[in-house]
């Protein structure tokens, strides 16, 4: 029989079921930055309401960017020896508990130091439990997506993320309430915002646990097609032809993960002593340094420099402001996923399927902060932001994707390890730019934006340095 006379019915088509994994990690990851995006745009009523400086703004922006940091590596862990089902689950109900304790925090005029405590720990708390999202989602991808799919699925996850940070100040005001005190003072109120995105995340956890399997075997819908797919199964040349069914595998293909499974012991000191690992780790660190700007201090910026309030410029065009750069963003995610896969299909080359969309990326995206400086209107200075944030964005599916390339069976704590370090920078920003606005007047932004620049430089020359064809743990160890 010729291979070429079988008709598509003759043969087992692959289910699709992995899409459905990947559609419920992008409402997770959308419901991430609902929540965490929603602050940011909160955060001038806050700061006005509380009697805020500067530097407490810093330092409650980089509380929650401080515990996402910390609680990484533990989160991934977690996932890697539990499954990321019941560690996505706990992690969710946990950060959606505290978005909604956001909304209950008041002013104590008599002891201002307790409302400014109370939030810290509340946003700490917050971050703890979002810090296992991605290194689960990560760790669900190498269960369910082949190695040439990786890209795609975490650029996807990623322009899911980006496009609700977008659309959320939209959101976040069109719920906000207009009001006036008894005293006839105008008042917003804002804090039923961040009950109903809390109730979300629980929404999300009540399906995504009545549908989701940690590994594709387990779940009824997958057939053996897409199970093949997915372990890389080859079948030879009568099989092939053969109506699949679980029952073609042997016991050892039926139940063989990706890149292989299976660690009692995690290789710690394999692990951090990774030159490849440090790369990617420290890579992230300047990335998220100077992208924390979108969701931290943009807001101020329009204001401070070129006097844009919702009050005097309009609702629509301030959101539009403030949303372009993770809006263009969302974009780049997915094409830079759909670029680094279809790179190595086509040349096979997986080190410079990975990196060089990340060079390129970041070099591109150092210069935009640099032109930024020489905007004369709020509207090119956006502009140069939301193409930094395009290009360094482009560069998300192929990091993400590396750190399930080189951790294969620990992707959890790998990609845990880069999302600490990473965000480690974002509260460094959190921090540092605060305290350069305070002691570099007049001349404080433009340090700043010099600094944001300078950083994505240095990322550029950590992407030439690093190897996805090295993985820490070779897979016969």
């Amino acid at each position: 029989m010729n291979r070429a006379t079988v008709s598509l019915p003759a043969l087992q088509r692959p289910t699709r079921v992995r899409y459905g994994v990947l559609g419920f990690a992008c409402a997770l990851s959308m419901i991430t930055y609902l929540d965490r995006v929603c602050f940011a745009t909160v955060a001038p009523y806050i700061e006005r309401e509380f009697h805020l400086n500067k530097q407490q703004m810093g330092w409650i922006f980089t509380a929650f960017a401080l515990a996402y940091a910390l609680f990484e590596v533990p989160s991934g862990w977690m996932g890697d020896v539990f499954g990321p089902r019941r560690t996505l689950i706990r992690i969710v109900l946990w950060w959606s508990l505290f978005t909604a304790l956001t909304g209950v925090i008041f002013p104590t005029p008599s002891l201002p130091w307790l409302a400014f405590a109370a939030m810290f720990l509340v946003r700490f708390l917050f971050g703890m439990g979002e810090a296992g999202a991605y290194p689960n989602i990560a760790r669900s991808f190498h269960n369910w997506f082949p190695f040439e799919e990786r890209g795609f699925a975490q650029g996807t996850v990623w322009m899911a993320g980006r496009f609700a940070g977008g659309m959320s100040s939209f959101a976040v005001l069109a719920l906000m309430i207009h009001t006036m005190t008894p005293e006839g003072q105008p008042v917003v109120l804002w804090r039923h915002s961040f009950w109903l995105f809390g109730g979300l995340g629980v929404v999300w956890c009540a399906v995504f646990w009545w549908w989701f399997r940690d590994r594709p075997e387990q779940h009824p819908g997958v057939n053996a097609a897409e199970l093949a797919l997915i372990r890389g199964v080859k079948r030879d040349e009568k099989k092939d032809l053969a109506p699949l069914t679980l029952h073609s595998f042997t016991p050892e293909e039926k139940m063989r993960p990706p890149e292989g499974e299976g660690h009692a012991n995690v290789p710690w000191l394999r692990l951090l002593g990774s030159a490849n690992l440090w790369s990617l780790c420290l890579m992230y660190f300047c990335a998220s340094y100077g992208w924390y700007f979108n969701i931290t201090w943009l807001p101020k910026y329009l204001k401070s420099i070129y006097g844009m309030s919702r009050e005097t410029h309009g609702f629509w065009t301030v959101s539009l402001l403030s949303g372009l750069p993770l809006l263009l963003g969302s974009l780049a995610c997915l094409f830079g996923g759909l670029l680094t896969d279809a790179f190595i299909r086509r040349t096979g080359d997986r080190k410079w399927g990975r990196r060089l969309f990340g060079a390129l990326g970041h070099g591109v995206c150092a210069l935009c902060y640099f032109a930024s400086l020489g905007a004369s209107s709020p509207w090119l200075f956006v502009l140069a932001i939301a193409l930094a944030a395009f290009w360094n964005d482009l560069t998300m599916g192929a990091a993400w994707a590396s750190c399930i390339d080189i951790g294969r069976q620990y992707s959890g704590i790998v990609s845990g390890c880069m999302n600490t370090v990473g965000n480690l920078g974002g509260a460094a920003a959190g921090i540092a730019t605060g305290l350069v606005l305070d002691h570099f007047e007049p001349h404080g932004w433009t340090i700043n934006f010099l600094i944001f620049g300078s950083v994505y430089v240095a990322a550029m020359f950590l992407w030439l340095c690093f190897d996805a064809t090295k993985p820490i743990v070779p897979a016969d160890s």
